[in-house]
């Protein structure tokens, strides 16, 4: 089974977002799938390529990653210009009677939850609205979920429901005594720390830290691998610790060894440091080398804007460089990786290179 995956770049100045094709298969009987839209631009740009290069007017799967703007956006023009077989998001607000309780505000009610959630979510909601009026076919992409050689890792549903949702920044106050095993603290610290002085980083040493987090909406993001006749691919979204820790153990119980299965990554939310750890990525994509011998078995591209200075930060591409992953950021450019596809007239991508100094935790 041949396949294609094709990043796009999204947005000019410093935010990044992302805007992925896959087209896998034979000739005649290809498939595609548009994984986040990044913004309007950018979905406009994913219905050009899919037609220029897919030479195709048709979507087989659009999935949502996670309700974020840089996601959802861009999926709608992809809704309205191509034909789209179904549809996988997460639709957060149809859980407002089971969640509502975990609040601190007694005046709640499941509708007004629903429509504060569907407000704050603008973009993933409309995407929904589009579906239902285009009759577009909507499933909740939950752990298990299979489509074509698509597996769903994470998340899973209870997890989603009664954890993520309720922790998410657009939700209400959480009650002080229900917490929702979900470190709100931590998420908050997490996304306060900020670069300070250059530090030194050795081969041998790594920088990344375990006890970081990301937003609960980040860790709601679907990671789905993908199977191609043993090659794996794996997309993440913005999923940070929690979410690959557990898609690698629902990995592990499928007898998915992601480790020595993958040939192809994407690098979690832009490139960001709290979104991967040493002990997550010795479990995701396999050990750090001893040495480097500038062999790479895999893959892994990461969106990040073309004038960004903070995606991707150098200890995180450090950390995938050591564990033998030819790591290349998008920075305005559109990169493809294929096995078996046709040939186009694009160049190599410049792949990043070792950091000798990466930006300390201040």
């Amino acid at each position: 089974m041949n396949y294609e995956i094709d990043f796009l770049p999204v947005g000019n100045g410093d935010s990044s977002g992302d805007a992925i094709a896959v087209r896998w298969g034979e000739p005649g009987n290809y498939k595609v799938l548009i994984y986040d839209g990044g913004t309007h631009e950018s979905g406009a740009e994913l219905v050009k390529h899919v037609r220029e290069h897919y030479q195709s007017e048709r979507v087989d799967y659009v999935v949502c990653s996670h309700p974020d703007n840089d996601h959802a956006s861009g999926l709608s023009v992809v809704l309205e210009e191509l034909e789209v077989g179904a549809l996988l998001m997460h639709r957060p607000w149809a859980y407002s009677a089971v969640i509502r309780d975990y609040f601190d505000d007694g005046r709640i009610t499941d509708q007004s939850l629903a429509e504060r959630l569907k407000k704050k979510m603008r973009a993933a909601h409309a995407l929904e609205e589009l579906a239902i009026n285009r009759e577009i076919p909507i499933y909740e992409p939950f752990q298990g979920t299979t489509f074509g050689p698509f597996t769903v890792l994470s998340p899973e549903q209870d997890w989603y429901i009664h954890e993520l949702v309720p922790a998410f920044e657009k939700s209400p106050e959480l009650k002080q005594e229900n917490s929702m095993g979900v470190d709100v603290v931590g998420l908050i610290l997490g996304a306060m720390r900020k670069a300070g002085e250059w530090i030194v980083e050795s081969w041998r040493g790594e920088a990344l830290r375990e006890d970081v987090r990301t937003s609960a909406e980040n860790e709601s993001s679907v990671i789905l691998f993908a199977d191609f006749d043993g090659r794996g691919a794996l997309l993440t979204g913005d999923a940070g610790i929690q979410a690959l820790h557990r898609a690698v153990d629902y990995a592990e119980l499928k007898g998915i060894h992601l480790a020595t299965q993958l040939r192809f990554v994407q690098v979690p939310h832009h490139g960001s440091r709290n979104n991967v750890s040493t002990s997550a990525l010795d479990r995701l994509v396999g050990p750090r080398k001893p040495t480097d011998d500038n062999v790479f078995t895999k893959t892994a591209f990461v969106s990040a804007g073309k004038e960004s200075t903070t995606h991707p930060r150098k200890m995180v591409t450090n950390a995938f460089i050591r564990r033998g992953v030819k790591t290349i950021a998008t920075k305005g450019w559109k990169v493809w990786h294929h096995e078996g596809m046709p040939q186009r007239a694009w160049g190599p991508a410049p792949t990043l290179g070792f950091s000798s100094e990466v930006e300390s935790w201040g």
